[in-house]
């Protein structure tokens, strides 16, 4: 089995690599980054990295050179804030990139595409936890993208007959986060705190998130390998967090209390947010998750390790 990661240098991906090394030793894996946001480093020696845009006009060509059986998919815009302040920028990385990545596998032979799209497609909805069936309402360019691109996925398969599949990632923590740039709120404070620098909590605190491990991300994402059609899954611990209790746990983890100021609430930011992780359960099988103690100590240690 010959497996591409797009996206295989940066946060998400490096971990999805490190799960293909440990546990899909018989796999034979490349990972297409264009460097962005990504690292060199976070490529496993053993795995051929080619620095190319998605976008790129000679995808197709490289597909067919490498002729690979599976894509994860995981290269992508990721940020609210840029996609409001950018949204041609967010559409063409997270539309159209995607379509040049599945024109690609169309027309190649591909078996099987599996997608990285996030909770945020839901929006601001009071139906918790949230289950795959609910109504998508985005409020940001970004959840809007991803839910366009699930839709091309969807066409795809049942146009060409090219396995797709969908993982809806709640927030998203872990090592390596946002060394680029701006990361998800957990590796925020982290850093934050790894440099004794106060936090900010954009609102009253008592907004809600659902935060998963990113060895968990990776390991569905690796399980989804094997799926068959098209199919849409949360990847979740299915356990509301408020950032206060949040704030908390990090005191717990780094023995220190962290000085909090509290801002005005951003635009597009939902309130409250988990997600059912059953269907994930069922269909491949992923029932365990990370506690957010044990992912926190870890990310919190990366962090402190690498100011030093």
């Amino acid at each position: 089995m010959k497996i591409l990661v797009t996206g295989g240098a940066g946060f998400i991906g490096s971990h999805v690599c490190e799960e293909l090394q440990k546990n899909y030793a018989g796999a034979e894996v490349m990972v297409l980054d264009n460097l962005a946001t990504g690292s060199k480093e976070n490529v496993p020696a053993c795995f051929k990295l080619v620095q190319m845009d998605m976008r790129s006009p000679e995808l197709t060509a490289f597909f067919a050179e490498n002729k690979f059986n599976k894509v994860i998919h995981l290269a992508a815009q990721t940020l609210v804030p840029t996609s409001l302040k950018d949204p041609a920028l967010d559409a063409d990385l997270n539309v159209l990139g995607l379509i040049n990545v599945l024109e690609a596998a169309r027309q190649t032979g591909v078996s099987s595409v599996i997608f990285s799209s996030s909770a945020a497609v839901y929006g601001d909805n009071a139906h918790l936890p949230l289950r795959e069936t609910e109504r998508l309402l985005p409020t940001s360019f970004y959840g809007l993208t991803k839910a366009v691109a699930e839709e091309y996925l969807r066409l795809y398969h049942d146009l060409y007959g090219l396995n797709t599949t969908v993982l809806r990632f709640a927030n998203v923590y872990g090592e390596r986060q946002g060394m680029a740039g701006e990361g998800g709120v957990i590796s925020i404070f982290a850093k934050k705190l790894a440099n004794d620098e106060k936090i900010e909590v954009y609102g009253d605190g008592n907004q809600t998130r659902d935060f998963v491990y990113v060895k968990d991300i990776a390991k569905a994402l690796c399980l989804a390998l094997d799926h068959q059609g098209y199919g849409i899954f949360n990847v979740s611990t299915g356990e509301e967090v408020s950032l206060n209790t949040l704030i908390e746990v990090f005191e717990k983890v780094m023995k220190k209390k962290p000085q909090v100021e509290y801002l005005k609430v951003r635009t597009g930011d939902i309130y409250r947010s988990v997600l059912s992780n059953v269907a994930i359960g069922k269909a491949l099988g992923l029932t365990q998750f990370t506690p957010l103690e044990v992912g926190l100590k870890a990310t919190c240690g990366f962090f402190e390790f690498s100011r030093k």
